[in-house]
C-alpha cells in the first residue's frame, strides 16, 4: 500500500503527493481512470472511490517499482499508430522509425518485403500501414510475439495484409525471396551492464541479446541472405550505437554493393544495409 494513497484522496492531491515524475503520474492516471488531459485538469478535485483507488494504486506502484509505462498502459505509439505492447515484446522506440523510413524509401512498387524478428510487428504494421502496394511478411521465433504482432495488425490493417511465420529466422521460409529484406535483431553482447537497467531489465532478453558477442544474428541474416533476396534487392539492418562498422564490413564480404550506414535524429548510425549484387 502506497501510504499517501488513502481514501478521500483527490486526483489532484494524488498527482501532487506521487513520488514519480509528474508526466508518468499524469499519463497512468488518465489511462488508470479514462480520463483525457483536459478532464484531468478540470476533474481536478474529484475524489476516488475505493475501485478508483485500488486501480491507481496497482498501477503507480508498478511504475515505482520500474516497470516500464508502455506495459503498464499496454500501448506504445510508433509511426503515427499506437501499437498493442505486452512483457512478450520489445517496445517500440523511436530509433527505429528510420528503418520504417528507409524501407519506405528503397521498397520498389509492388514488391514483396520480409521484417525478421518483427516483436510487436511494429515495423511490419507501418510499412503495410504505409505502403499498400506491398506484399510484406514478417517472422519471429516466439509465438507469444507473433499474437502481439498479429494483433496490432488487425488494428491497423484493413485485410490480412501481412503475412506471419513462426520462424527461427530464415528456417521456415522454403525458397521464398524478397525485394528488401528489413530487421532490428538483438544486439546488445552478453552480460552487457545496460541489460540491468531502465525499462531493459523488464523486456524479453532474447529479443535484445544474442547472449554472445552481439553480431550473431547479423552474421546469420547477412549470410542467408543470398537465398531469399532478391538480385539488386536491399537489405537494412538496425544495430546499436557502435556497431555499424562490423555490420557494414559483414555486408561488404557477403559481396553486397552499396554499402552504407544511416543516421538517426541523435547524429548515431543506426541502420546499415546493402544491395545485393547482380550475378554476371
Amino acid at each position: 500500500m502506497l501510504d499517501w494513497l488513502q481514501p478521500g484522496i483527490t486526483l489532484a492531491a494524488c498527482e501532487n503527493a506521487s513520488p514519480l515524475e509528474r508526466i508518468d503520474t499524469r499519463l497512468l492516471l488518465m489511462h488508470g481512470l479514462g480520463l483525457t488531459r483536459t478532464q484531468l485538469i478540470t476533474q481536478s478535485e474529484l475524489v476516488l472511490d475505493a475501485g478508483q483507488l485500488a486501480i491507481v494504486q496497482d498501477m503507480l506502484s508498478r511504475r515505482i517499482k520500474g516497470e516500464p509505462i508502455a506495459y503498464i498502459v499496454r500501448e506504445r505509439e510508433f509511426f503515427g499508430l499506437k501499437f498493442l505492447v505486452t512483457p512478450a515484446v520489445l517496445i517500440p522506440r523511436p530509433d527505429t522509425e528510420l528503418l520504417v523510413d528507409l524501407a519506405l524509401q528503397y521498397a520498389p512498387a509492388n514488391s514483396r518485403l520480409l521484417d525478421m524478428g518483427t516483436g510487436s510487428g511494429a515495423i511490419a504494421v507501418a510499412i503495410a500501414h504505409q505502403r499498400p502496394d506491398l506484399k510484406v511478411s514478417a517472422l519471429d521465433v516466439s509465438p507469444a510475439a507473433l499474437a502481439v504482432a498479429q494483433e496490432n495488425a488487425s488494428r491497423h490493417l484493413s485485410a490480412a495484409k501481412v503475412k506471419f511465420y513462426c520462424s527461427n529466422w530464415y528456417a521456415s521460409l522454403a525458397d521464398q525471396q524478397f525485394q528488401t529484406i528489413v530487421s532490428n535483431p538483438p544486439y546488445i553482447v552478453e552480460n552487457d551492464a545496460h541489460l540491468q537497467q531502465g525499462d531493459l531489465r523488464f523486456e524479453p532478453v532474447d529479443a535484445l541479446t544474442d547472449h554472445a558477442d552481439g553480431l550473431s544474428a547479423y552474421r546469420q541474416i547477412i549470410g542467408e541472405a543470398h537465398l531469399h533476396l532478391l538480385a539488386d534487392g536491399w537489405i537494412l539492418l538496425e544495430h546499436g550505437y557502435d556497431q555499424a562498422e562490423a555490420v557494414r564490413d559483414l555486408l561488404i564480404k557477403a559481396n553486397f554493393t552499396h554499402v552504407q550506414s544511416w543516421r538517426d535524429l541523435a547524429g548515431i548510425e543506426r541502420v546499415s544495409g546493402g544491395k545485393r549484387q547482380i550475378q554476371t
